[in-house]
């Protein structure tokens, strides 16, 4: 049995290219960390972050904080383009496993949200570094739809 994935009829790619534009101007933790929206479709994004030697511990892996930012950011980000203007995303939960350690190169977080309704969406990011599964969660985001 294949499961059907969620259509998103309210896609706006306008809100998906801005998202795009303000992660190049971006400060705050995801600047720090160098998240940068690398492409966007229709419930789904892919973030990129250069591994760097100030996101390493003193062993030169990168420290499961930097993996566990990334994955809370790409897990409100992704909803934007498919919620109503006005409404805005909150990280209720997500899981993550970390699979293999990353020492260098570039992480690619592809984000896919799977299950949505008014209030709460379920998003599934997959984390690869250099073709290689490094991390997989799975979080719920409340969706605070703008005040009447």
């Amino acid at each position: 049995m294949t499961a059907t994935a969620p259509q998103f009829d309210n896609y706006n790619e306008r809100v998906a290219q801005g998202l795009q534009q303000a992660h190049e101007l971006e400060g705050g933790l995801p600047g720090f960390l160098g998240i940068r929206l690398a492409d966007y479709w229709a419930g789904g994004m892919r973030f990129e972050v250069e591994v760097r030697d100030e996101l390493l511990t003193p062993f030169k892996n990168l420290h499961g904080g930097v993996l566990s930012a990334t994955v809370d950011h790409a897990l409100g980000t992704v909803c934007y383009p498919v919620m109503p203007k006005g409404a805005w995303a909150a990280t209720t939960e997500f899981k993550l496993n970390l699979l293999a350690p990353v020492t260098g190169g570039t992480l690619s977080a592809v984000a896919q949200i799977i299950s949505m309704t008014k209030r709460t969406a379920v998003v599934r990011i997959e984390v690869s570094n250099e073709d290689r599964l490094v991390c997989v969660a799975q979080g719920t985001v409340l969706i605070m739809l703008p005040k009447s």
